[in-house]
């Protein structure tokens, strides 16, 4: 990746979330072989207090004289999610707050025409109503940044995957520009010189002043975009490698473990998710566990595994982790998981759009093992938990218990705080993908199971 930015002539990147995900060590590897500087004003080094990985921001002058800035930012709710070894050392502050001290530095003391926020986050409320789209935890802020920051000119924003052109927020010109590289995001600037504010500016002696006009924002679809043969010669090695990896056999399954309806597989208990759950209790020791099936396209397992299979379901680079909660927390849990559906008209059950707006959110809907549960989606919001048992007997709210769940859940990630905080029983550092093919390569046959623990009803289903 870092060689193909390279050849690309990248002029910079923002450091996101997931570029911690291997440890600081492996990021630091990336950022040295980097032709072009990582920015982010708000992760700073704890001990120095200065920018943790060198300059904040970038200046860029143009022939014509005209100077443009770029501001780095990143979501402040990576602690959250990370594992602390991981961000060691770091501290990360609130984007909005550092735009507050660095935009006016770059306007006044680097003498910038043209400000540009590239920052890694998204937009926490609708554009066009301000009415908030998500909990307002600090994990998108570009709607307060257009909106509390003065002297912006456009806002760069990712994170959410969403695709976002053409807008205007508080005369900030925004974009997003999806993921996974599939377009382009292109910002159009029309300047003219400002004679007034030349006259009446601190800019350096001989520095003309600009003014920008006009902006326009569009997305270019990669894929009506030809490849270039120098970025395919430098990747055709490690792809070739990669494929060959992808593909080698690690086990077999005995049954169908095969997803041909994710819904389905929401609604009432699927043979994959159960062995996802049960490698997850094995491994951990834990008695009761829970994970999502995280992708519309998962696709569950055929009768031969290889890697490719693993992580066209498994996605993230997660973590597991053992918290003790107690009774009640797992009952919220499962009311915010069933909160993920809603009733139609004629009784069908669908997703609540709070889970596709935005951005579809798959992974935040939870199924658990080792419990029994019903979940009546034709029930008000928060009381949808119609059953609930461990070992045939009610589950006691201030009862306490192990469960094993994925690190991004067990810091409260999703909305569910319930987690958050809570004691760290057990935690296990080898990333999810690489435990179950280890687990897969020493059973080497999988064994289908389903013991229904489980079940959605409502509308047009019913309790059997």
């Amino acid at each position: 990746m870092i060689s193909s930015l390279n050849a690309a002539g990248c002029s910079a990147a923002v450091v996101g979330n997931h570029e911690f995900n291997f440890g600081l060590a492996y990021l630091r590897d990336a950022m040295r072989q980097s032709a072009f500087p990582w920015l982010s004003a708000n992760i700073l080094s704890a001990a120095s207090g200065e920018a943790a990985f060198g300059t904040p921001y970038l200046i860029h002058d143009t022939p014509d004289g005209i100077r443009i800035a770029v501001l780095g930012l990143t979501t402040a709710h990576i602690p959250v999610w990370e594992l602390p070894k991981h961000i060691e050392g770091l501290r990360f502050v609130d984007p909005v707050e550092c735009a507050k001290r660095w935009v006016p530095y770059l306007r006044n003391k680097e003498a910038a025409d043209v400000v540009i926020v590239a920052y890694h986050g998204g937009f926490e409320r609708d554009l066009q109503t301000g009415v908030p789209t998500e909990k307002l935890t600090g994990e998108n802020q570009g709607f307060a940044l257009c909106q509390e920051v003065e002297g912006i000119d456009v806002l760069l924003t990712g994170h959410q995957h969403r695709q976002i052109e053409s807008a205007m927020l508080n005369g900030v010109c925004v974009i997003q520009p999806g993921t996974q590289g599939q377009f382009l995001g292109r910002i159009v600037l029309e300047l003219e010189l400002d004679e007034e504010a030349q006259t009446a500016s601190s800019s350096p002696e001989g520095k003309r002043s600009w003014r920008v006009v006009s902006k326009h924002a569009e997305l270019l679809p990669a894929g009506e975009t030809d490849p270039l043969d120098r970025i395919l010669e430098l990747t055709a090695p490690v792809e070739a490698g990669l494929q060959r990896w992808l593909d080698e056999p690690i086990g077999e399954t005995v049954g169908n473990m095969r997803i041909t309806d994710v819904l389905q597989a929401r609604l009432e208990e699927h043979p994959f998710i159960e062995w996802i759950n049960n490698v997850q209790m094995e491994v951990s020791g834990a008695q009761i566990s829970c994970t999502a099936l995280f992708d519309e396209s998962s696709p569950g397992f055929g009768e031969r595994i290889s890697m490719r299979d693993i992580l066209a379901n498994y996605k993230f680079p997660n973590t597991l982790r053992v918290l003790r909660v107690a009774g009640r927390d797992i009952r919220e849990a499962l009311e915010k998981s069933a909160s993920y559906f809603t009733l139609k008209e004629d009784g069908r059950i669908v997703v609540n759009s709070a889970f596709l707006l935005p951005k579809p959110q798959p992974y935040n809907y939870d199924m658990w093992e080792g419990v029994e549960y019903v979940l009546d989606v034709s029930r008000p919001s928060g009381e949808r938990v119609v059953q609930l048992e461990v070992d045939g007997s009610p589950l006691l709210s201030a009862a306490e218990y192990d469960v094993v769940m994925n690190n991004y859940r067990a810091g409260g990630g999703g909305g569910f705080d319930m987690f958050r905080g809570k004691p760290v029983v057990r935690e296990l550092q080898t990333d999810m993908a690489e435990l179950l093919a280890d687990y897969i390569r020493t059973k080497r046959i999988i064994k289908t199971s389903v013991n229904h623990n489980w079940k959605v009803i409502g509308g047009n289903l019913r309790q059997v």
